[in-house]
This record gives structure tokens, C-alpha cells and sequence, in this order.
């Protein structure tokens, strides 16, 4: 099957090359010539303008646009929708607010074009992974694209299988959802992210009060010297408490037990506001995730030892690196997101 991408960063590229190991074709396009060229010696079509983008994709036309959500990718769909035709379709696979989901399946569907959204999770390590989708859209065009959804997922693997799963839908079991109408996949993309940023944040403090055991103001019998690396190892292995931002962890503190090469400075990337404003709008409680936000807050003032693994992990996942001068926080903004409606 053929797929067209724009956007060809961390995730867009390497979404592109798995599926051309599992055989698909694909037209990429994005305003690094370098990265065009790059994907075109992998085997991909590269194409020089959004018009040369469109032009070499079969009818009816698939373009997954991966972008910053954002002024970015609103521009991008604009342009992309007065182009193409009724009956192709736009995939929206960053971390678009939701709301805007609705407002654009709504208004590209005055013009016959489908509008399906991707909430992809996988990181820099999904080329080898696979891919965790929740996706939201109209049945039928979700179903056409389901050769495209089951090559990126990462498969059932070594998972235990989940006693009384029986008779449900087998796509679940392979990493991916159609979770519902237009929207619906990005709302529970940010959730996941939301409680991305509580599970996180439990890590790094847990850590940093390990890290503490041995203050001066302990009385010295309370005291212990303990080998965090070597903690953060050993509860990967029967605890019950792994997972892979664990394992992201573990390594990190192998490398370097003081993570040093981190600042702690935590940016967000909009989805913990917007899982918090959720939470608001449904009059749901959400303590422990509103906290984590607020956490990331407080990191760009002053760095604590757990804002430092919460970097690490940043970095292990989704290769996030930390801004070089950090800003001025009583000046700094919002990220440059697309913000909810109040």
C-alpha cells in the first residue's frame, strides 16, 4: 500500500522506513531537502514541493502529516486540502489538541476529503518497536488503511495474552486501536501522555529520595550510601513496578550515576495541560497528574536531582534533548501549541 509523509523527523522518517521493510511504498516530502534525500536512498519517493507530493501519490491519496502540533500542522493540512480531492485522505499522526480534530474532520469533510487521527507512541525506538496507535476516524476509511496501522504496530510479541479476551477485536492485542469518531484518537493519545507525566514524575522522586538517604541531617545510623544504578536494575527484574520508562531509567544511571550531562530543566509538550483541562471539563479528580504538570513547572526555576531523571527518560524515549540557554521563567510562555478553547 502506498502512504505519503510529511514531516520527516524523529518519528515521520523512521514511521517511513518501517513500512517500507514491511513492504508499503511511500512519497515524502519536507522542507529539509537532506531529509527527502535521506528516506529517497531508502527506497521512498522523494518529492521537492507539496504539489510534486501530491502528484506522485495514487488515487485515492493517503498523507500522514507528522509535524509539531501546532501553527505548523494547521498550515500544512490547509495547504494539503486545497490540493487534494474527494475521497483521499489526511492523517494527522502528531500530538494534535483533540478539539481541533473535530473542527478540521468537520471541515475537510465538506469537501469530501476523510480526515483520520493517528496518537502515536513509540518514540525514536518505534522503527524497531513498533508503534502503540489510537486512532480516530470514520470505520470504513480506518479499515482501508489497515494494512498501513498493522505494519507499524508492534504485534502481540512476547506479551502474556489477557485472560478473557476472547471474541474481542484482535487488533487490540497487536498495539492498536480504532478508539472511535474523529478525535477520539487524539484524546486518548493525551491521556496516555498525561499519565505519561505522573508515572514519570513518581520515578524521578522515588529515585531522588534515594538519592538523599545519606544527608548530613539523618542521624548516621538512619543513613545508606545506596547504589541507585544498581536499584534501578535490580526492580526491572520481578519487581512490580517495571515498565520501559524503568528500563530508559536503568540505563541512564548506568552511564552516569549523576546524571550531570542533565540540568533538570523539564520542558512540556501541551498534552499534560490539555489531560488536566480534561479532567477540569469532567469534573474528574486528577491529583497526581496535575501535580506531575506542575512539577515540570517548577523545574525551570530550580533543578532538583529527579528533574534530572525526568530528563533522562526525555531523552531515552522520544530523544528530547534539553534547550541549550534556558529562558528567563518569569518571562518565559506557554509552549507554542495549539491552546484550548476556554
Amino acid at each position: 500500500m502506498q502512504i505519503g509523509m510529511i514531516g520527516l523527523g524523529r518519528m515521520g522518517g523512521n514511521i517511513v522506513r518501517r513500512l517500507l521493510k514491511y513492504g508499503h511504498s511511500g512519497v515524502v516530502y519536507d522542507v529539509d531537502p537532506q531529509a527527502v534525500a535521506a528516506l529517497a536512498a531508502d527506497g521512498a519517493a522523494g518529492a521537492s514541493s507539496l504539489q510534486d507530493f501530491v502528484s506522485k501519490l495514487e488515487r485515492p491519496r493517503t498523507a500522514w502529516v507528522m509535524l509539531p502540533a501546532g501553527k505548523i500542522t494547521e498550515a500544512t493540512i490547509d495547504a494539503l486540502a486545497k490540493v487534494m480531492e474527494s475521497g483521499d485522505v489526511i492523517i494527522d499522526g502528531g500530538n494534535t489538541f483533540w478539539q481541533d480534530d473535530v473542527r478540521r474532520g468537520e471541515a475537510l469533510k465538506q469537501r469530501g476529503i476523510h480526515y483520520v487521527d493517528v496518537g502515536t507512541s513509540g518514540g525514536v525506538w518505534g522503527i524497531e518497536r513498533g508503534y502503540c496507535m489510537m486512532i480516530g476516524g470514520d470505520k470504513a476509511v480506518v479499515e482501508r488503511l489497515d494494512p498501513i496501522f498493522a505494519a507499524l504496530a508492534p504485534g502481540i510479541g512476547d506479551i502474556p495474552r489477557t485472560e478473557g479476551r476472547t471474541g474481542r477485536d484482535a487488533r487490540i492485542e497487536q498495539g492498536y486501536i480504532h478508539a472511535g469518531r474523529v478525535g477520539a484518537g487524539h484524546f486518548v493519545k493525551m491521556i496516555h501522555n498525561g499519565i505519561e507525566y505522573g508515572l514519570m514524575q513518581a520515578y524521578a522522586e522515588g529515585f531522588d529520595i534515594l538519592r538523599n538517604a545519606n544527608i548530613e541531617a539523618l542521624p548516621a545510623e538512619h543513613r545508606f550510601d545506596l547504589d541507585i544504578a544498581d536499584i534501578a536494575e535490580v526492580w526491572r527484574r520481578g519487581s512490580v513496578i517495571p515498565s520501559w520508562l524503568l528500563d530508559l531509567t536503568a540505563s541512564a544511571l548506568a552511564k552516569n550515576s549523576t546524571l550531570e550531562n542533565y540540568s533538570g530543566h523539564v520542558e512540556d509538550s501541551g498534552e499534560g495541560r490539555w489531560t488536566v483541562n480534561a479532567a477540569i471539563d469532567e469534573a474528574v479528580p486528577a491529583e497526581v497528574l496535575t501535580a506531575a504538570l506542575f512539577a515540570r513547572f517548577r523545574s525551570r526555576r530550580e533543578h532538583t536531582f529527579a528533574e534530572k531523571i525526568l530528563s533522562a527518560m526525555r531523552d531515552g524515549f522520544g530523544g528530547h534533548k534539553e534547550p541549550q540557554q534556558h529562558p528567563d521563567p518569569v518571562q518565559q510562555n506557554a509552549p507554542d501549541i495549539v491552546k484550548p478553547k476556554a
